[in-house]
């Protein structure tokens, strides 16, 4: 099968990415194989290329936002069935018996495997995975729709989660960086009936963007919006706007750091998390996230906006999202 394989991490622009022939992947008795039909090109598989995450595996077939058709079953699968699509995501595997995971937190986990980092991932023709980590995909999305939601979704998700707000309605809250987990929070922020304020770079393609979806406001990366807000998420993997960020809540505002990868948080004022402020990560997704996700996403329904790539032009996508040149998100086709 065709596949894109890295071999040892490198700066986007020497397109340390190729294209081989490999072995089609055969599943274990609790997997699935399935045939990869789009995947989704995250700022994750960035830093997985370029190395701010450590090497741990090599080499590795990058990708974690698969939609596919499950092409083969392993002997104990029972509950999927041959030519099903389902979608693939981060988190690949969890140990099940750590603290964490029998806390209904598995993102969390001891021992986990990830998607595109330390098991080959859906950058190529075919992926095996657990059959319990594949998610059945809602009919209302078609596949290059879908393939976004199963991390930038997911995650955007979770960080609504973790915003604190319980209720949406009239709820101010900002986004810092309008990628694609952006672009998909704003819709199910606003669904709920919450005032979206954006704060991103590129007026031409991100604050339209975002305008079009809804924002109330749109301005520059740490530009102040016009009224405090109850809650900020940052999505851009960029330390130095925490402060702004933390500035612009109100009190008792709660702070989400979205990324895997983040550079250094400068030092802050104590006054930027009194009257109770906080900051807070999220890390992975749970099962229950995507599958409570995918069905509000389906319910609203949201509609992702993609730049299709073809496979073998993985380092060109990933070029341009490193300088964010997607509007929404990029998507290769298999």
């Amino acid at each position: 099968m065709r596949a894109v394989l890295l071999d040892q991490p490198a700066p986007i622009e020497r397109h340390p990415l190729r294209v081989a022939d490999v072995d089609v992947p055969q599943p274990a008795v609790d997997e699935v194989r399935i045939k990869v039909r789009a995947c989704g090109v995250c700022r994750t598989d960035l830093h997985v290329v370029e190395g701010d995450l450590e090497v741990r595996r090599a080499p590795i077939i990058p990708g974690h936002q698969v939609v596919g058709t499950i092409e083969s079953l392993g002997a104990s699968v029972t509950d999927r069935q041959i030519g099903a699509r389902v979608g693939v995501a981060w988190l690949h595997r969890s140990c099940g018996c750590c603290p964490f995971c029998t806390s209904q937190r598995e993102n969390l986990c001891d021992s986990p495997d990830f998607t595109g980092w330390t098991v080959h991932g859906g950058f190529a023709e075919h992926l095996i995975a657990p059959a319990s980590f594949t998610y059945p995909l809602p009919d209302g999305f078609s596949d290059l729709q879908a393939a976004p939601l199963l991390c930038a979704g997911i995650i955007g998700f979770r960080c609504l989660a973790k915003t604190g707000i319980d209720d949406w309605s009239g709820a101010r809250l900002g986004l810092y960086g309008f990628g694609a987990a952006g672009h998909v929070a704003i819709q199910i922020a606003r669904a709920r009936g919450a005032e979206v304020y954006v704060c991103t770079r590129d007026r031409k393609k991100h604050q339209t963007l975002a305008e079009e979806l809804g924002a109330v406001w749109t301005g520059g990366t740490i530009d102040k919006p016009p009224v405090a807000l109850d809650a900020g998420i940052i999505f851009a993997p960029a330390g130095e706007i925490v402060p702004a960020a933390l500035s612009h809540l109100d009190k008792g505002g709660t702070l989400v750091l979205g990324g895997i990868h983040m550079s250094p948080i400068p030092e802050l004022a104590y006054e930027l998390l009194y009257r109770e402020r906080a900051v807070r990560s999220v890390a992975n997704n749970t099962r229950a996230d995507g599958v409570a996700f995918l069905r509000e996403a389906a319910a609203i329904p949201v509609r992702t906006h993609v730049e299709t790539f073809p496979l073998e032009e993985a380092n060109v996508a990933l070029h341009r999202l490193k300088n964010d040149a997607i509007r929404g998100a990029a998507v290769l086709t298999i």
